[in-house]
């Protein structure tokens, strides 16, 4: 006979719990106890074909020993310092011809582009009014003239009071400085060169009329050349009247000519603090034109026997410059590096002119030098693209021994001093 539900009920819900009791148990049981762990093999002693980690001897990169470096001598070589720049070649004389009244031209006396001397005429106004002008005015000044010679005798008669020869004399100035002013306005109608140069081409012709200020023509005096250039404030305490400059120009690359400063502006440009200099070219100017572009090297300083260190061999740190020099090996040590600060200069060439910090025959590291931490380090030196050590710490055959190149020429803008 079946059992009620009423029951049934009460004894599943206490097979559930003896479940999940049973349950819990058996995750919270104590674990069983572990084996002993196996005795570790020894490790085989190293034998005389199988060197460890530490061992000595010729290791290739990445298998111990001293770290590979290539290194370079420190050269001797003349530094010319120099200061480049920009500039352009302007006329040491320039005007632009422009007439200070209107008219109507009736002359020209020149040709384009040819010497014109001072005081030649370069353009003639139509003056026919100014004339008549000046021809009344001359007529004024006979009358007023003739009056104060019979006014004289009259008073030296006694006829007329000492008044009227004042009065006379006075007309007398009066109808003169007409004159002159007639005169003036007439001579302004002639216009002249004003120096010894080369004219221009004309901007008008013969009938044109212009009015006051009108450009006409542009004379240059091309007797001599100057060159204006800006350079570095900070290279004012070292520019000076009479220093030597070369120039070179863009139209005529294989040429190069000479110049002298001539004057240096004594206020600074505002815009840029840069100092102005004017230089003038010396001798024979072979085809120069005011207008051209030049390039400058200022001649600042010679060094006949300057150091030079190749580029790859600095290393910036912040606001200083490093090096590691090589240190010669004692008996068969290998030979050690040490840090030294220098003072670097100009660059030519893939080369750096040293100012402090090395002497004549010093050996620099020019490669490997992140495998270098501390002073004192043992390296070996190898050739450059060579895994195989070199003849030497400063052997004649180490990479990086070559003069500079390029060490008289000037340095490239804004690189001097």
């Amino acid at each position: 006979m079946p059992m009620p539900r009423r029951a049934v009920m009460p004894l599943a819900v206490l097979a559930l719990i003896a479940l999940a009791a049973a349950a819990w148990w058996w995750q919270r049981r104590p674990a069983t106890p572990a084996q002993p762990p196996a005795a570790a093999a020894p490790a085989p002693a190293p034998t005389a074909h199988a060197p460890g980690p530490g061992a000595g001897g010729p290791a290739g990169p990445g298998r111990g020993g001293p770290p590979a470096v290539e290194v370079a001598s420190v050269q001797l070589a003349p530094l010319v310092d120099e200061a480049q720049a920009v500039g352009t070649l302007v006329a040491r004389q320039r005007v632009v011809v422009r007439p200070e009244v209107a008219g109507r031209i009736v002359a020209i006396g020149f040709a384009d582009g040819a010497p014109v001397r001072k005081g030649q005429l370069l353009f003639q106004l139509d003056d026919t009014l100014q004339k008549a002008e000046l021809a009344q005015a001359q007529a004024q000044l006979a009358v007023q003239q003739a009056n104060l010679r019979r006014n004289e005798e009259l008073v030296a008669q006694g006829f007329v009071a000492q008044r009227v020869l004042d009065e006379s004399r006075a007309a007398v100035q009066v109808a003169q400085a007409q004159v002159e002013l007639a005169q003036a306005r007439l001579t302004r109608m002639r216009i002249v060169a004003p120096f010894d140069g080369v004219a221009g081409i004309r901007q008008v012709h013969v009938g044109e009329y212009v009015k006051d200020g009108t450009e006409l023509v542009h004379v240059e005096d091309t007797s001599q050349l100057v060159v204006d250039f800006r350079l570095p404030e900070r290279l004012q305490p070292r520019v000076a009247v009479g220093q030597t400059l070369r120039l070179t120009a863009d139209a005529r690359p294989q040429a190069v000519w000479e110049a002298k400063v001539q004057a240096i502006d004594p206020a600074l440009d505002a815009d840029g603090r840069a100092l102005i200099v004017r230089a003038a070219l010396q001798g024979a100017r072979h085809g120069l034109q005011p207008g051209m572009f030049v390039r400058v090297a200022l001649v600042l300083g010679r060094e006949p026997a300057a150091l030079w260190v190749p580029e790859e061999s600095i290393q910036p740190q912040g606001q200083q410059f490093w090096v590691w020099r090589v240190r010669q090996a004692q008996g068969e040590q290998p030979p050690e590096v040490e840090r030294v600060a220098v003072q670097p200069g100009a660059r030519r060439g893939g080369q750096v002119h040293i100012v402090q910090g090395l002497r004549e025959g010093d050996t620099v590291v020019v490669a490997g030098q992140q495998r270098l931490q501390r002073d004192g380090t043992p390296v070996r030196i190898v050739q450059a693209g060579q895994g195989g050590p070199a003849s030497g710490p400063a052997g004649p055959a180490a990479p990086g021994q070559r003069p500079p190149a390029g060490a008289d020429r000037a340095p490239q803008a804004g690189q001097g001093g």
